[in-house]
């Protein structure tokens, strides 16, 4: 019950933070304090994300490692690097949340960099969600038209999330190519926050993807 309880918990963390990474995403929507707070927000509850699965730490140099089990590894690394990159970059040019940080690295470095690690961070927290999908939905059984159905949708989602992704722009932030994010002052809030919730959705389909074919690999190997 108590393992059950503390599953509950993390599923629960588990979605604040992807909300609030959508809401991260959306500055132009928010505004400069409440992108700050989010931020801040979103700091505190990757603390509590990794006290809680603390016990993956403890296991990093227990046992064997198979193609997925470094997949997993080498993202979640890189994940928690670049969150807290655009952390301690955001909080240097803060100027509501924190700011007695405000300057205490070069405000054009942090400032470019903060665009960078923010959408290394977007994209590898969709590879991070997705390569942990198939396990999360394997109690799950639809039905064979379903499943065709719910395959052609996810396609089509992220076929069109990585079509915003190339549109956006995104490659020039994330290669330090841009020193500002250009917004588009014509889109709707409810625009913004689809393409960005697409983009999210077709990394995330790509990690899922990834895993199930390490899966099949690995079942592959094993039989033969």
């Amino acid at each position: 019950m108590k393992q059950k309880r503390k599953t509950i918990v993390k599923r629960i963390v588990d979605g604040f933070m992807t909300v609030l990474l959508l809401l991260l995403m959306a500055y132009q929507v928010t505004g400069e304090t409440l992108h700050e707070w989010f931020g801040i927000g979103m700091t505190l509850l990757l603390i509590l994300h990794h006290g809680l699965n603390v016990r993956w730490y403890s296991s990093l140099f227990r046992g064997k490692y198979n193609a997925f089990r470094i997949a997993v590894t080498v993202v979640n690394t890189l994940l928690l690097a670049a969150i807290a990159l655009t952390a301690v970059c955001g909080m240097a040019m803060s100027a509501h949340a924190v700011p007695f940080l405000y300057g205490f690295l070069p405000v054009v470095f942090a400032r470019q960099a903060h665009l960078a690690f923010s959408f290394w961070s977007f994209l590898l927290m969709g590879l991070h969600l997705g390569l942990h999908l198939p396990a999360m939905t394997a109690g799950l059984n639809p039905g064979g038209k379903i499943k065709i159905a719910a395959a052609a949708v996810s396609a089509a989602v992220a076929g069109c999330g990585l079509w915003f992704f190339v549109k956006n722009g995104i490659p020039r932030y994330l290669f330090f190519r841009a020193h500002f994010a250009f917004f588009d002052e014509a889109k709707s809030a409810g625009a913004m926050f689809a393409e960005n919730a697409a983009i999210l959705f077709a990394f995330v389909f790509l990690g899922a993807a990834f895993a199930s074919f390490l899966a099949k690999a690995r079942r592959r190997k094993q039989q033969s």
